[in-house]
């Protein structure tokens, strides 16, 4: 079996950084957003759910899905949320399974899952160990406006996600990102260090 990292944190907190400074290290990454989005393409049973349950305003006029619409109704909305989580968070699991079972006994995985904390079973289960990408609300905010969402929305997004000391209680290790981008850098590569010698043992 392969060494299987869980990997969370709120939006905006740099986790998709340290996604990228693992796999330059030679893990495999399996992303539990970029499996949502693929599930979620034109003619998949995922995204014809969908419209049946938010309507046609969630679809572009290319016939692709609005994923800024679906993040107004669903992020306002608790009860839309859970609509959207029991559609989606079964079949992601499902292919999470598929692609943890295929990595070889050497390989150290690093499972991004941003929505860990908020699924009481989930993907969580497949994970060896967690690792907890933190960042203070002003970071967070801070590097979500860098990628253009305004701070209001920014700040309706965190407040739908699980608290800060929620997701820290699920943690093993904890990566802190409010300093320099080579202070992270240094923290990865330490549990670098601690993950291929859990695979030697």
């Amino acid at each position: 079996m392969a060494y299987v990292v869980g990997l969370t944190g709120g939006i905006g907190s740099g986790k998709s950084t340290v996604c990228e400074m693992f796999a330059r290290r030679g893990a495999k990454i399996v992303d539990a957003d970029a499996i949502t989005r693929e599930l979620q393409q034109p003619g998949t049973e995922v995204f014809d759910e969908m419209v049946d349950a938010f309507g046609a305003e969630i679809v572009q006029p290319d016939g692709t899905l609005d994923r800024g619409a679906v993040a107004r109704i669903v992020f306002s909305d608790p009860d839309k949320r859970h609509v959207l989580q029991q559609i989606v968070w079964p079949r992601v699991g499902a292919r999470v399974a598929e692609l943890v079972g295929a990595a070889g006994d050497d390989d150290i995985v690093i499972l991004d899952v941003p929505l860990m904390a908020e699924s009481t079973e989930g993907s969580r289960r497949f994970a060896n160990t967690i690792v907890v990408v933190d960042a203070a609300p002003e970071t967070q905010i801070a590097h979500l406006e860098a990628k253009g969402v305004a701070a209001d929305d920014a700040r309706v997004r965190m407040a739908a996600q699980a608290s800060r000391n929620e997701r820290l209680k699920l943690a093993d290790h904890v990566l802190t990102n409010d300093g320099p981008v080579d202070e992270l850098e240094k923290q990865v590569e330490a549990l670098w260090e601690q993950f291929r010698y859990q695979v030697k043992t």
